[in-house]
């Protein structure tokens, strides 16, 4: 039977001095589009170069399109990086007679319907681009070589919310056929609510949830009170505990908080907050 994952992850350890990825496990499917979020420095830049191998693995298993991502053909990836650049006086038509050259199916016709789609003149030096146009321009190239999966650390970043609106239709464009994927790092939890299929977090190196983003807005929920009334829900329930100058927020597992108590449906971003900076109960 055909494997119905583009890319799986087991794990997968790094260790650097004063940084370690431990037993980073995912699974993204086919057709589906995979957030990845953490705080700064929590391991999401690392895991995605260790999955293209430009951080080489200390240990565990990266399988794309079904074999090692050592082995997997590279034009079948399409790549958008924060920290990538191109040399500084190269243009748009630069590029695209670079990568006509090292790409079998480059496509320029769709490279400069991108182009002018994201509004980018072909004719002006990289270097003059805001930082959000050099992302653009980056995703021009990513989806012009019918890349099957999309490799994106923060590609929506630097983006006034119109064209971020245009660049999620574009990534929900690209799974359509469900024979592509997506995995993205965000900070922008919003964007994942719209279209993730899959969340997962990643906190100092290690992976503390990996969930379709349905059951996980499901099953976890925000539980708003005072210590008092805290005492009193289901031990096992409770996560993690905030505590403000508002009062006491928790997070909660819905079912096992039973019909007596009430949560409100939680934001991406809530869980996070909570799972990070909370004081850590960890139900059963």
């Amino acid at each position: 039977m055909e494997n119905q994952n583009i890319l799986e992850v087991h794990g997968l350890c790094k260790k650097y001095k004063k940084f370690a990825l431990e037993q980073v496990d995912l699974v993204l499917p086919k057709g589906c589009i995979m957030g990845f979020v953490g705080e700064n420095g929590a391991g999401k830049t690392t895991t995605l170069k260790c999955i293209l191998d430009i951080a080489h693995r200390d240990s565990g298993s990266v399988d794309i399109f079904g074999q090692d991502s050592r082995k997997a053909d590279m034009e079948d990836i399409g790549v958008v990086f924060v920290e990538m650049n191109y040399q500084q006086d190269i243009t748009g038509n630069n590029i695209n007679t670079m990568y006509r050259n090292i790409y079998r199916n480059w496509q320029e016709d769709t490279f400069f319907g991108y182009l002018d789609r994201f509004g980018i003149d072909r004719k002006k030096a990289y270097k003059t681009a805001s930082r959000g146009m050099q992302l653009k321009l980056q995703l021009a190239v990513a989806l012009s070589h019918r890349a099957r999966l999309l490799l994106l650390d923060e590609p929506t970043s630097g983006l006034d919310p119109v064209v971020r609106d245009e660049m999620l239709e574009i990534f929900q464009d690209f799974i359509m056929d469900e024979e592509h994927s997506i995995l993205f790092s965000t900070h922008i939890t919003s964007d994942l609510e719209k279209i993730a299929d899959y969340v997962v977090m990643i906190h100092e190196g290690r992976v503390i949830f990996s969930e379709q983003k349905d059951t996980l807005l499901y099953q976890y929920g925000i539980w708003k009170g005072n210590d008092s009334s805290l005492a009193k829900l289901p031990k096992n329930a409770v996560l993690a505990v905030s505590r403000s100058g508002f009062g006491v927020s928790a997070l909660v597992n819905r079912k096992k908080l039973g019909r007596n108590f009430e949560a409100e449906r939680p934001s991406i971003d809530e869980i996070m907050l909570h799972l990070i900076k909370g004081e850590q109960i960890w139900a059963e």
